[in-house]
């Protein structure tokens, strides 16, 4: 299912200009590489079609199991994806991965290099690999990986990895989206007095401790170990794992499957997967929601009712609150 690699079909170019919402899902499920591709297109645009997708694809939701991959920069996020595609089709998945990468806060633009790395699977059907730029958005996503993801569940992906940015200790919106969270890390790269601080370690479902051939490993495992250790947990609760890997050999994939595994286990036998799922539902639902109300307030500003109020908040007749209660109210008359 590799875009890059596909031979044209038959109707190639109306797939990849069409605005036929069923058919354009009636393909992806049938492992058309640029059908996908143009469902992703439409949701990353923000297109009008938008929620006619949205309506197309909520059949199949849940159906993938969705794991994030972060960590720093450096740490092999993209290489260890690579590997894992590899053991996950050995399996027999249909495997989908969303790689996001920074864009520049100058010209917008981004060099989508992910894919470049994941090359050995370009011309496999049964691999999907997309990148994104983050356009802005700040959590180490895009603002539509989620719609993304919701499309490669309906192209009938059992897996979908997720790529983090790698920006480092904010980078934690990944955790909302996936139902199995890796963080990587390797040593030699401050990792080890990372562990002793809020923010993108309190995430993970299972640390991976890459580069695990480098002088320094045994003290990052430590480290991650004893961060763990102090942590508060209740009878039944998720204890994270601690792998570790050389992923440029291929050593220790067998051992982050097998931790994925373990957690998806756990999840299923403590209700916990229907909940996340549901989380990410409510997530889901609240941004979309938010989006539509910053779109009419935006659209505020062409008329007066805007201008009115702020005039009242600068000379003192009224309070910001007091404004912002009646915009809302003329928001949703």
């Amino acid at each position: 299912m590799s875009e890059a690699e596909h031979v044209p079909a038959a109707g190639t170019t109306s797939v990849r200009r069409s605005r036929d919402v069923p058919l354009l899902v009636e393909r992806a499920r049938a492992g058309d590489p640029r059908a996908v591709a143009r469902l992703i297109t439409l949701v990353e645009n923000g297109d009008a079609l938008l929620p006619a997708i949205a309506a197309a694809l909520a059949p199949y939701a849940g159906q993938a199991q969705v794991v994030g991959l972060t960590g720093s920069p450096g740490v092999g996020k993209s290489t260890t994806t690579n590997e894992l595609v590899r053991a996950l089709r050995a399996r027999g998945h249909r495997v989908g991965v969303l790689a996001v990468d920074p864009s520049s806060p100058f010209t917008g633009g981004a060099i989508l290099g992910d894919r470049v790395r994941m090359q050995d699977h370009a011309t496999d059907p049964g691999v999907y690999i997309r990148s994104m730029s983050s356009r802005g958005h700040l959590g180490g996503l895009a603002a539509a990986t989620p719609q993304a993801v919701r499309v490669l569940e309906g192209a009938g992906c059992d897996v979908v990895l997720v790529e983090t940015v790698g920006v480092g200790q904010a980078e934690v919106e990944v955790a909302s989206l996936a139902d199995t969270t890796l963080v990587l890390l390797a040593p030699g790269m401050g990792d080890a007095i990372q562990a002793v601080k809020a923010g993108i370690l309190e995430i993970a479902d299972v640390f991976v401790v890459n580069k695990a051939d480098r002088d320094g490993v045994d003290a990052t495992v430590r480290d991650i170990q004893g961060m763990i250790a102090l942590g508060e947990r209740g009878p039944g609760q998720w204890r994270p794992q601690v792998v570790r890997s050389v992923a440029a050999r291929g050593e220790g994939i067998d051992d982050i499957a097998a931790a994925i595994d373990k957690h998806r286990g756990w999840l299923v036998e403590h209700g916990e997967l229907r909940r996340r799922q549901e989380a990410r539902a409510a997530a889901e639902v609240e941004a979309i929601a938010l989006g539509i109300l910053r779109a009419r307030i935006g659209s505020l500003r062409d008329g007066t009712e805007l201008a009115t109020l702020a005039t009242k908040v600068a000379e003192g007749a009224t309070d910001p609150y007091t404004a912002a209660d009646e915009l809302l109210a003329q928001l949703s008359r």
